[in-house]
């Protein structure tokens, strides 16, 4: 059974960086694309980052572009987001996605298995 947890959420001020980690198990990391998406209240999911299977091909919201890096760890079976010069708007839980394949996904239907998310807050 396949697990993701998130971790490195929090509170931060404007202008601060935060890092995000998100654990796999239970299928081989390596061969699957890993996404990062999020839900501010009231709105729905959206789409962030996604990383393809070796971390050679990352692609980003336009958002984000500039700001986050999404990365990849296969030895430890991790994926990371890296957010600098956040802004209120990036306020969400965070969420992490493995994909059905290994290539680069940004729909969440490309997706089969979800962690629990992790809260970030920025405040103005």
């Amino acid at each position: 059974q396949v697990q993701l947890v998130e971790s490195g959420g929090g509170l931060v001020q404007a202008g601060g960086s935060l890092r995000l980690s998100c654990a796999a198990s239970g299928r081989t990391f390596s061969n699957y694309a890993m996404g990062w998406f999020r839900q501010a209240p009231g709105k729905e999911r959206e789409f962030v980052a996604t990383i393809n299977w070796s971390g050679g091909n990352t692609y980003y919201a336009d958002s984000v572009k500039g700001r986050f890096t999404i990365s990849r760890d296969n030895a430890k079976n991790t994926v990371y987001l890296q957010m600098n010069s956040l802004k209120p708007e990036d306020t969400a839980v965070y969420y992490c996605a493995q994909a059905r394949g290994f290539t680069i996904s940004h729909g969440s239907y490309e997706y089969d298995y979800w962690g629990q998310g992790t809260q970030v807050t920025v405040s103005s």
